[in-house]
């Protein structure tokens, strides 16, 4: 693996953060197609056919690219791509085109980061084109409004792209927008979070794009619509103070939920804010979440020996990874350069990094279903879970356990037959017959500033209520079981790389306090742990089982 050294300055002033960027990009170059509009790094595939996962390879890097343009960034290898891409990708008669589109088509996502480059850098992306090749770029966009998008956060990715296309001149349909925006308005919940489409997560795709693309309709669509872009700001005036709460002093951000390929796009949120100009906290203050957040992740080895950035989370790890992850994927997490749009004159560029701010040790989230913990450089989400299985990969061990870190990730199964595989941290799994069933999804849940108290079933026979009452050195968990079934159950905490960072106790149920060496590589942030545990002896009847778990 290639392993890169960076600090803080590093992202500190323009020149220090454009360099980094490019640092990034330009190991890249040499897999563009002959037409520049495919790129090909690697020989994984996902769900979608692999020239799409080329087109996607292509478009993600604009996530950076864009507001390094945007900012007076130039490097004329990535501009003569880019212009010699757009217009083979486009053109119906070149050998690179994109091919026309289909409904829920993975192109709609990556016409979001073309939608974006249009916005902030016309002069390097739209300008360039010839007229035939405007044509060609329009009309392959303009297909977004003739198939379904997924009732989700793709919505916005047809607003973006029709955005775009009336930011440039071009024919756009504004019932398109509309639509998607109305749509968006009905995933809103409260104070700043929606959910990811109906019965949605409240996840990282609130950042990546619900409050991220809201400011940046903000920023283009002020004189014409100034009510609803004042809510957008608001919106994520209010989410900053809660999402605050996921980031560690050292930059780390929890691991949880879906799509944690994208990495460090779990400050681009920050940066967008600073690029529309939202206040959504101190400026010294953002700056100090971005430039700790890109340190701790350019840090890890997340790049192969050719300097790509891999699928997985803080190593190379496809066991994680989603159906919709192909290789070029990960490079949505060059989001989080949007702060290189600013100016040169922009108080950002000569702040001090501020420390985080002081925040509470536990603090209730309401809005977003979780109670946070702080202490000890680890910041810990105790959560319900959620209350249906949906066809993403691995949903249960990103959405259901019943804890999230940001110093020690979590787990991902490799089989449910032995516990070793199953690698089954920060929840309660029962063996019965030989197969191994760890919390699956909630069926209630009641939740304040005081606990969690969450009814569910492992599996046909076996009932548990569980109540998580937080401690100043972690949490207890006492569940209350009724089986109709003998067997054995296995409470477990963090997947750790030091047996002192996690301590398992027993306190109720005759349980024994062990240590659990799940399979290597089962882990998004250690590729080897250990799970403290205590394992219990289940009977018949109604019986009670309590675990206190210490990491704080």
């Amino acid at each position: 693996m290639r392993k890169y050294h960076y600090t803080e300055a590093d992202f500190t002033t323009k020149k220090a953060a454009q360099e980094s960027l490019l640092k990034l990009l330009n190991p890249l170059k040499p897999f563009y197609s002959d037409g520049c509009a495919l790129l090909d790094i690697g020989a994984t595939s996902a769900h979608y056919d692999d020239e799409t996962a080329q087109m996607e390879a292509f478009t993600r890097p604009l996530w950076g690219l864009a507001p390094f343009w945007m900012g007076g960034g130039s490097d004329s290898g990535f501009e003569k791509i880019y212009t010699k891409g757009l217009a083979s990708g486009t053109d119906p008669n070149s050998p690179e085109y994109w091919n026309h589109c289909h409904d829920f088509d993975q192109k709609f996502v990556e016409m979001a980061g073309l939608a974006y480059a249009m916005l902030l850098a016309p002069d390097k992306v739209w300008e360039p084109l010839s007229d035939e090749e405007k044509d060609n770029l329009t009309s392959w966009l303009w297909e977004i409004n003739e198939h379904e998008c997924c009732a989700c956060n793709w919505q916005w990715f047809a607003v973006l792209t029709n955005l775009a296309l009336k930011v440039c001149g071009r024919a756009y349909s504004k019932e398109r927008i509309e639509l998607g925006l109305q749509m968006m308005e009905g995933y809103y919940d409260a104070g700043g979070w929606y959910r990811d489409g109906n019965n949605g997560d409240k996840d990282y795709y609130n950042p990546y794009v619900m409050l991220s693309f809201g400011l940046i309709y903000a920023m283009f669509m002020e004189d014409e619509e100034p009510e609803r872009c004042r809510i957008f700001r608001e919106r994520a005036i209010q989410f900053a103070s809660d999402y605050q709460y996921w980031f560690s002093d050292d930059g780390a951000s929890i691991a949880y939920g879906r799509s944690m390929t994208y990495r460090f796009a779990q400050c681009s949120f920050w940066a967008m804010a600073l690029l529309s100009g939202t206040e959504v906290l101190p400026v010294p203050v953002i700056k100090g979440i971005i430039t700790r957040h890109l340190t701790w992740w350019l840090n890890q080895p997340i790049c192969d020996n050719a300097g790509i950035l891999t699928i997985g989370y803080a190593y190379p790890n496809l066991q994680m990874s989603e159906s919709y992850n192909g290789p070029g994927s990960p490079y949505w997490a060059t989001m989080a350069f949007a702060f290189l749009g600013l100016p040169d004159d922009h108080p950002y560029w000569t702040a001090e990094a501020a420390p985080m701010p002081e925040l509470e040790s536990l603090k209730y989230l309401e809005n977003a279903g979780m109670l946070m913990q702080r202490g000890n450089g680890n910041v810990v989400a105790l959560v319900p879970g959620r209350r249906f299985a949906d066809g993403h990969s691995h949903t249960l061990e990103k959405y259901a356990k019943f804890a999230y870190s940001s110093k020690f990730g979590f787990s991902i199964s490799r089989s449910s037959l032995t516990l070793y595989e199953c690698a089954p941290d920060s929840t309660l799994t029962f063996e019965v017959d030989g197969i191994y069933h760890p919390k699956s999804v909630t069926e209630e849940f009641t939740m304040d500033e005081s606990g969690i108290t969450i009814s569910w079933s492992p599996v046909r026979g076996i009932h548990v209520e569980t109540e998580i009452r937080p401690t100043e050195r972690g949490h207890i968990r006492t569940h209350k079981i009724t089986s109709e079934i003998s067997c054995k159950a296995y409470d477990t905490g963090f997947a750790v790389t030091n047996q002192e960072a996690c301590k398992a106790t027993s306190l109720k149920g005759n349980g024994k306090d062990q240590m659990l060496y799940p399979d290597p590589n089962t882990n998004l942030i250690a590729t080897k742990t250990v799970i403290p545990m205590s394992v219990y002896e289940i009977h018949e009847g109604a019986q009670v089982i309590e675990t206190e778990f210490c990491y704080l």
